[in-house]
């Protein structure tokens, strides 16, 4: 069989994707107690968002399922989805939006690939690159072109700060120097560091996005207005070259897979026509679904009682956890931020390697994500090579228990790490 070209870069596996494959091959035969995975991007299992879905969804399988599951679609998304976001986001933020300014899709993931075949690649113009402003950023975008070299990433600023964490920062200037922009795509708050961009960086970046006529994608899949799963700096903002990304997964219903686009009509356009080209619609019932928790407050409510405390109180009960057990004489920090799906953790030491870790907590039982995963490949050819396989990604998804258990054992391999280079 051969593959065309495009053919060969999809069927490939991304290096997120060929540890999750490893996870799968490992564990298929253990208990679950035996293995402490916390490589995970599942949402942690919480009982309220839970019960709020189901409740949700039973209501549409009652009241809509004739509409909803027995018949096609509008490619753009349900009436009664597009309503509801029009009307949210008017009662949230005072947007006037229509129908031309939605584009609903199966999942975040699925819009931000219609965005990439639509804004980068080959063109009139010479090759376009989808270019993320920040790295590390989500390793899922590094599949979304389907061809090679479609994809850029910017070395961050990385500053220092006082005890055991650190931050990056957005560098405007290396940003600017790129002549091969076709859209430009960050998540806010990030995977993997939980870092939010500020009003200033968001400004800057509207202003570059304006100024080469291409998109700014925006992903708030764990920000504001929901699921809020990490601390926001500034919240969504209205700009013709901006669209906005929302996810409901992260606020509890990956499973189901919806989420949609907000922003001018000349790029939601071509989304909507790529979705009819491509998968005809995003899954009705959780359409429903999610239109009725916009409508009736119950996301803003579970979302401010549920999800964005149990983040928050997971991040202080593991950076706790690292203060007590993490060996004091190794340079280790972890990303600032409040709350969070994951723990991104810098430990700055020449003996210290990113799949060596990997291989070293896997022989103890222990999955983590190592942190060369989220920055685009030609970046680990550069001075920013040492500090990306320096870093590794710790979900908080999992319980207290497996996280409290799989930190002791972080803790005793870097120990192990550190005496063999001495020795």
């Amino acid at each position: 069989m051969q593959l065309s070209l495009s053919g060969t870069k999809m069927a490939g596996l991304s290096g997120l994707r060929s540890i999750m494959e490893d996870v799968a091959a490992s564990t298929v035969e253990a208990s679950a107690e035996e293995w402490l995975n916390l490589s995970v991007g599942n949402p942690a299992p919480i009982l309220a968002v839970r019960d709020m879905w189901r409740a949700a969804l039973t209501e549409s399988i009652a009241d809509d399922f004739d509409e909803a599951g027995c018949r096609y679609g509008p490619s753009r998304g349900s009436h009664v989805l597009v309503a509801a976001v029009a009307d949210y986001f008017h009662r949230a933020y005072g947007w006037q939006l229509g129908p031309e300014n939605i584009a609903v899709g199966p999942g975040s993931q699925m819009v931000c690939f219609a965005a990439a075949a639509l804004f980068a690649g080959p063109g009139a113009h010479g090759e376009r690159r989808i270019v993320l402003p920040m790295v590390p950023d989500y390793t899922g975008y590094q599949g979304l072109c389907m061809h090679d070299d479609g994809i850029a990433g910017v070395a961050p600023l990385v500053h220092r700060e006082e005890g055991h964490r650190f931050r990056y920062a957005l560098d405007i200037e290396a940003l600017r120097r790129r002549s091969d922009i076709g859209m430009l795509l960050i998540s806010s708050p990030g995977n993997p560091t939980g870092r939010a961009l500020s009003r200033a960086d968001l400004d800057e970046l509207t202003a570059l996005a304006a100024e080469r006529e291409v998109p700014l994608f925006v992903d708030n899949a764990y920000g504001a207005p929901f699921p809020r799963i990490a601390e926001v700096h500034t919240e969504p903002m209205w700009n013709d070259s901006v669209v906005n990304c929302f996810s409901a997964s992260k606020a509890g219903l990956p499973g189901e897979r919806v989420g949609f686009a907000i922003g001018n009509p000349k790029y939601i356009a071509p989304l909507a026509a790529f979705m009819s080209n491509s998968v005809l619609h995003a899954p009705q019932l959780a359409q429903h679904a999610l239109a009725r928790v916009l409508a009736d407050g119950r996301l803003d409510k579970t979302t401010r009682d549920a999800i964005s405390p149990h983040y928050r109180e997971k991040k202080h009960f593991v950076e706790e956890l690292l203060n007590e057990l993490m060996p004091t004489d190794v340079d280790w920090r972890m990303h600032s931020g409040d709350g969070g799906m994951f723990c991104w953790l810098w430990v700055n030491h020449p003996w210290f390697e990113d799949t060596a870790l990997y291989e070293r907590l896997k022989e103890k039982y222990v999955f983590v994500v190592p942190g060369r995963h989220f920055f685009v490949d030609p970046l680990l050819t550069t001075s920013l090579a040492d500090h990306a396989t320096r870093c590794l990604r710790l979900s908080l998804s999992a319980h207290d228990k497996v996280i409290a258990e799989g930190i002791h054992r972080l803790a005793d391999v870097l120990c192990e790490m550190r005496d063999g280079a001495v020795a």
